[in-house]
């Protein structure tokens, strides 16, 4: 008999790649398996459902006991040895464990015990299974992040699912800041020599700043939705901040009286921000543009590790200048997610002398057409800026690296030079040509934020109440309605999976 590949998944909240499960069990034959990171009430449904087929599933929060306080430092010791992992800068950089979380304070045993414990679970999981494959969203917290990283150690090929900041678009790639096979890729001959106005729009066909903006309308403006979820939630059980660590300190009054201190914070920011920004993006003279970065994010607490205090990274780029230029620096309005940041954030960047802190309304794209210079951590503006004939310097590792005008920088101490470097780089037409190619050939449509806004407003009471109930049939009549749009996508797991299987084999 012929042996089946074995496929372990990565499913949460989002059901992105439960939908995968589904639709790729009707190409493939395959045995399934599931490490399942959800809270208690949909649990109740994955316990329950007949729509994926598993040989077996993990949850991961009843591996993880609130209680377990005996922890063997030889253990986690030998273990950083054995799969070469940097434990605590996976520990400090996650939201939930430090700096981000405000409902609980982790003391350093509970932070080793969730370690501990996490990494005997998933050393167990992939010994005891030997998964050909693991199919997962770009992991963005620590325990999933651990578990692709041991993944990883162990010669899982991964299929990560992450968003290129194209619109509309996807990549399934063992790495998220590498599209598999780059090496030979970029060797290719570009296909056509296409026009400076195909190339200039090839990014802008769908702003990404539209897509956000249209995203956090459709989830989180609608105050009829806001108030229906409140009393859902007032009126609903709260366990899960018993069992499950990132809900620790959740109860039902620390939540609301946060929610509503949050409320008016976010209006006096508002307010601060309409008074004090700047809204002005043309006549600016020379200018590097340095657009900030979601707090809480996976692109600067992973892929960026050690740049994460933005407010620093500002002031350290203004001392690098040359004297005839000015930073520019303009707030992302994904932050509205976060209820923005602190008014004293904004103060310490307005008070530097040399850097004029920009709106989130104000137009990003007239700043990047105009600047000299972008610096980014690892978002899409190094890319637009490329698209724009603009070199960039870049904080980590990024799929679009392979570009000769974008500059990582490795030490800080070499930023000035860097950036004199950068300023007299000069963007190739043919460049370009090649990486909208490799586009073509690596990425994958697929509509990433309309199915979660959709599935938001369908399961997850516009995205407000993650802990909702979940009912096969429904699901089931969501999953068939969409199966279109995931089309492409399981296509390109499919020949990932047969192409990678015959070689391992």
């Amino acid at each position: 008999m012929e042996k089946k590949p074995k496929i372990i998944f990565w499913l949460n909240a989002d059901f992105s790649n439960f939908a995968i499960a589904y639709f790729l069990q009707k190409k493939i034959n395959a045995e399934f398996y599931a490490i399942i990171d959800i809270t208690k009430k949909p649990k109740k449904f994955f316990e329950q459902q007949k729509i994926v087929k598993f040989e077996k599933v993990w949850y991961f929060h009843d591996h993880i006991d609130p209680s377990y306080n005996v922890t063997n430092m030889e253990f986690l010791s030998n273990y950083e040895k054995k799969y070469d992992l940097d434990l605590w800068k996976n520990i400090i950089n996650e939201r939930i464990f430090y700096n981000f979380f405000d409902y609980y304070k982790f003391s350093k045993s509970e932070l080793l015990s969730i370690s501990e414990q996490s990494l005997k679970l998933f050393e167990k999981v992939l010994d005891d299974v030997k998964p050909d494959f693991l199919i997962a969203q770009a992991p963005w917290l620590f325990h999933s992040e651990l578990f692709y990283e041991l993944a990883m150690k162990k010669n899982t090929r991964c299929l990560l699912l992450s968003l290129p900041k194209i619109a509309g678009k996807c990549m399934v790639s063992q790495q998220v800041t590498k599209i598999d096979d780059i090496d030979n890729l970029v060797k290719m001959q570009v296909t056509r020599n296409r026009t400076d106005e195909e190339i200039s729009s090839y990014l802008y066909k769908k702003r990404p700043d539209k897509i956000i903006r249209e995203y956090v309308k459709s989830n989180f403006n609608s105050y009829n939705s806001l108030f229906n979820t409140f009393l859902k939630y007032l009126l609903s059980s709260n366990s899960n901040s018993n069992s499950h660590y990132t809900y620790y300190g959740r109860t039902k009054f620390n939540v609301i009286s946060k929610t509503i201190s949050l409320f008016f914070k976010k209006k006096l920011r508002e307010n601060f921000m309409r008074n004090n920004l700047s809204f002005k993006t043309t006549n600016l003279g020379q200018f590097v543009y340095f657009p900030l970065s979601v707090d809480m994010e996976r692109n600067l607490l992973i892929d960026t590790p050690f740049y994460t205090n933005q407010i620093e990274m500002i002031r350290i780029i203004a001392k690098s200048l040359p004297i005839n230029y000015r930073l520019i620096v303009r707030e992302h309005p994904a932050q509205e997610l976060r209820e923005w940041r602190s008014i004293s954030d904004y103060k310490k960047i307005l008070t530097i002398p040399n850097v004029t802190l920009v709106h989130p309304n104000a137009a990003g794209q007239d700043l990047l057409k105009n600047a000299s210079l972008v610096i980014s951590s690892t978002g899409a503006s190094a890319l637009e800026a490329s698209f724009s004939r603009i070199p960039s310097i870049i904080f980590g590792n990024v799929y679009y690296s392979f570009l000769p005008s974008v500059h990582k920088i490795t030490k800080l101490e070499d930023f000035p030079s860097l950036i004199k470097t950068a300023l007299k780089a000069k963007i190739e037409m043919s460049d370009l040509n090649r990486f909208i190619d490799i586009a073509e050939k690596t990425f994958v449509e697929f509509p990433a934020f309309e199915f979660e806004a959709e599935f938001n407003s369908r399961f997850y009471h516009g995205g407000n109440l993650l802990d909702a109930e979940i009912n096969e049939d429904n699901l089931l009549d969501f999953l068939n309605k969409n199966e279109n749009i995931f089309q492409d996508l399981v296509n390109t797991h499919v020949e990932k999976i047969q192409h990678y299987y015959v070689q391992k084999r």
